[in-house]
């Protein structure tokens, strides 16, 4: 119950996991020691809920800026949180269109913009620029503004790879939210929210009920969530991570290239081990459960996805395009004949 950093009259708990656990996260997301508040969270959605309380909070008139490939849960998020907020265009890969961007905030340069960025797109695993949001709004002449994280996936991939863009504290922002059941596989639903201090501690309240600081969204919380998550990250390692998404990432463009030898148009961002594709036969899409959005669907190909299996379902999709197409073919001689 209550804060991972203050004692508390409850004692059956796993404070101290916890904070061992987000302190990994800090130094992975490269916020000092002494600057970082946070908790293990039920899950992405949480930790995006408590990021934009946070800046509610802190900017009680602002107004949040959010892309239409955004999590289908921040509008929701945003009816709780009775937050005033205007939907951004998206690119074609699922970033954020900056000029969109640039020229809303221009229009309301008077309220503090408060940005929900996604690193790590639901469909795309889009990462958007969290250093040219930054320098945009620099631009502008902003005096104030937060910007929240939805790291849910590509919290855990980005830090591992080569060469991949800044997106967290050293960019400048406020707060993140990271999945711990995704590419980390906790088996029940989880996550970590890690914040500014200074901003916490504007929230915060004493419960003596408790014997702790009311900090955290819920009361009671899972306290064997960050059991998994501490095993996790002290049996796997920073380099079994990164050895982990260099495979995911390898694999991720296996399926890319043979899914273009079968003349499927599939394609994925830049680092990131989503496989985007058109959407499949309905044959295809129950069996192997894909994720769908109108015409458009994808694999995210997680540590425990096998080359094996890809193979597997692109066999899949090759049978099933062939039956389309020979159906197809059937159903246009037997209208030319009853024409004839």
């Amino acid at each position: 119950m209550g804060d991972p950093f203050v004692p508390s009259t409850y004692r059956v708990h796993t404070r101290d996991i916890e904070c061992e656990v987000l302190a990994w996260f800090a130094e992975l997301t490269h916020i000092p020691p002494n600057e970082y508040w946070g908790y293990v969270t039920n899950g992405g959605t949480e930790g995006n809920i408590y990021g934009l309380f946070l800046a509610r909070e802190l900017f009680p008139n602002g107004l949040v800026y959010y892309s239409e490939a955004a999590h289908y849960s921040v509008p929701k998020t945003l009816r709780v949180l009775n937050m005033k907020h205007i939907m951004i265009k998206s690119q074609q890969n699922g970033e954020t269109d900056y000029q969109d961007l640039y020229e809303t905030i221009r229009i309301h340069r008077d309220v503090p913009p408060i940005i929900f960025a996604n690193i790590g797109t639901t469909m795309t695993e889009a990462a958007d620029d969290v250093i040219r949001i930054r320098t945009l709004l620099q631009e502008l002449a902003i005096p104030e503004s937060y910007i929240h994280c939805d790291a849910a996936l590509s919290g855990m991939v980005l830090p591992f790879a080569d060469s991949a863009p800044t997106y967290d504290f050293r960019a400048g922002i406020d707060s993140i939210s990271i999945s711990g059941h995704k590419f980390i596989g906790s088996p029940i639903p989880c996550g970590v929210v890690l914040a500014k201090r200074r901003y916490v501690d504007r929230i915060a309240r004493s419960i003596e009920y408790v014997g702790t600081l009311d900090t955290t969204l819920s009361g009671s919380r899972n306290g064997i969530t960050p059991l998994f998550l501490w095993y996790a990250i002290r049996t796997i390692g920073l380099d079994g991570f990164r050895g982990e998404v260099a495979r995911c990432v390898a694999n991720a463009q296996h399926a890319v290239e043979k899914l273009k030898q079968i003349g499927i148009h599939a394609w994925r961002n830049p680092f990131a081990i989503t496989v985007v594709f058109p959407r499949p036969p309905r044959s295809v899409v129950e069996k192997w459960q894909i994720a769908t959005d109108h015409e458009q669907a994808h694999i995210v190909v997680s540590p425990s996805v096998t080359k094996q299996q890809l193979d597997e379902l692109i066999e899949d999709i090759a049978v099933a395009q062939e039956g389309h197409i020979q159906d197809g073919a059937k159903a246009s001689a037997k209208t030319r004949g009853t024409k004839g």
